[in-house]
């Protein structure tokens, strides 16, 4: 093996140059005055007046602006509490069409911290010139009111901790359900009746009020990955406030959690399979032979770290969960392939830093043992109440042998996950149904055909599901396109965004 090494410190800040669409930086408050944004006075049931005629006051955040809205806690009951949405805005160049809302997926994902650090990433020129560009987070999420369950010494051991039973056995479900269980119980003490009410139904309801008091009649929007599902519930819950709504690396609302599991447990193994080609093609990678040959060594690789892992300098341990997480961040932009290269050069070395700090990296894990947000949390408790889930052994064994059947390499790690959200403290009623917005105008759909994390499939049939939607695909790899891909899909978008443009055809980017 006649690879060359790089530092870990430069593998990690390499690929985190890569990947991070959003910064960890708090942005200073600077002088400046403040300005206010004038709602739309619009008629609203008496309960919601207060809250859709409040008058958001902006003070000056380094080059933006930022706001904190107020939310109905339970939109069923507005007046049992109120929660706070944390906004951040850089204000159109030019000649304003209105505001464009913006979410980086997740869920769990801040939107808040994307256009505070990465507006130039988020949104190309033209969209900067004529909207204000709004980055907020979600109920639940990071500046706005949070869910908090553990503190970082305890998130380490939910994380990383070792469970030495058999994967899938009796003493081994038991094992994952009482640490679970614990998890679950840590978020509803210190989150309280927040956690009930972190749904994306929710979160679409506080869309249309940020839409109100930002004063825009109708919602411009700009959502990736888990932001299409949240983009796609508003335009089913307000057809007649949809504007222009781009939902880029689309979910489908009709797949179910093991839908979701065979999906992209399949799609980041033919990423990976992807990977392999690409590296063997190279001068510099650590497989050889076929393809086949390649992810036969990376599952044997997996199978030999979960049999015995690998102990890190800092005293953590890797076992094949991690290193199935840190596989799995560089899969989502191909230029970062490289340094999935290094990573598991390492591990045949017998090493662990470098895939602890990319599955740190995936989780928000910084090089001090702290947490930089609380997106595993949040993902958590949106995801617990977005789908259904049944933890009975017998379902959960066949469902894995199913995923393990699609996905032999990926596949068996993404099972058992069921267990988690079936000892949530807040049931789930949620019902994966297809999303129509009979009424919206134009609704645009963007599918990568190589995107492991939503898979092309989700995009046709989200588009295919909306009355209005229409498909846009990218063929390339990575997830979502926008702002990554080509100027096709970059004129598409902003085309459709700023003058309303619907492509006669899908232009096949």
């Amino acid at each position: 093996m006649s690879v060359r090494r790089r530092s870990l410190a430069a593998v990690s800040l390499a690929v985190a140059s890569v990947l991070l669409l959003a910064g960890c930086t708090v942005p200073s408050f600077l002088g400046g005055g403040t300005e206010r944004s004038e709602p739309t006075g619009e008629t609203v049931a008496p309960e919601l007046e207060p809250f859709y005629s409040q008058v958001l006051e902006w003070e000056r955040c380094d080059d933006k602006w930022c706001a904190t809205a107020t939310a109905p806690l339970d939109w069923s009951d507005p007046g049992a509490g109120e929660i706070e949405l944390a906004l951040v805005r850089r204000s159109a160049s030019g000649d304003k069409l209105g505001s464009l809302l913006v979410n980086p997926g997740g869920p769990g994902g801040s939107g808040f911290d994307f256009i505070a650090e990465s507006v130039d990433y988020a949104a190309g020129p033209r969209l900067q010139e004529r909207f204000d560009v709004v980055g907020f987070d979600p109920r639940g999420v990071g500046r706005s009111s949070p869910v908090t369950c553990f503190d970082a010494a305890r998130m380490d051991q939910f994380l990383y901790g070792i469970i030495p039973a058999e994967r899938g056995s009796d003493e081994w479900i038991a094992d994952v359900t009482e640490a679970n269980r614990e998890f679950g119980q840590a978020c509803a003490d210190e989150t309280g009746e927040l956690l009930a009410n972190v749904d994306t139904v929710s979160a679409a309801r506080d869309l249309d009020l940020l839409r109100a008091i930002l004063g825009d009649e109708r919602l411009n929007y700009l959502g990736y990955s888990y932001g299409t599902f949240l983009g796609a519930t508003y335009a089913g819950l307000y057809p007649e406030k949809t504007g222009r709504l781009v939902l880029d690396g689309a979910i489908d609302p009709t797949a179910s959690n093991q839908d979701v599991n065979i999906a992209q447990s399949v799609g980041f193994e033919d990423a990976l399979k992807a990977y392999l080609a690409d590296c063997l093609a190279g001068d510099e990678c650590p497989f050889s032979g076929s393809v086949d040959d390649a992810a036969d060594e990376v599952a044997r690789l997996l199978a030999s770290v979960e049999a015995s892992p690998l102990r890190g300098t800092d005293g953590r341990m890797l076992g094949a969960d991690a290193l199935v997480t840190a596989i799995i961040y560089p899969l989502y932009s191909a230029e970062s392939w490289p340094y999935l290269s290094d990573m598991f050069e390492s591990v045949m070395f017998g090493e662990a830093d470098t895939a602890l700090a990319f599955a740190d990296l995936y989780n928000g894990r910084e090089p001090d043992g702290t947490y930089r947000d609380n997106s595993t949390e949040a993902f958590r408790a949106v995801n617990c109440l977005d789908y259904t889930y049944d933890d009975d052994p017998a379902a959960m064994r066949a469902n894995a042998e199913e995923l393990a059947e699609a996905a032999p390499i990926i596949g068996p790690y993404f099972a058992y996950g069921d267990i988690g959200c079936a000892q949530w403290p807040v049931a789930s009623e949620a019902a994966r149904t297809a999303i129509t917005a009979d009424g919206a105008p134009p609704i645009m759909v963007i599918g990568t055909t190589g995107d492991p994390a939503t898979p092309y499939q989700w995009a046709e049939a989200l588009a295919e599901q909306l009355d209005s939607g229409f498909l846009v695909s990218y063929d390339g790899e990575g997830h979502t396109a926008y702002r990554k891909s080509n100027t096709c899909i970059d004129d598409t978008v902003e085309d459709f965004l700023v003058d309303g443009t619907v492509p006669t055809s899908d232009p096949q980017c």
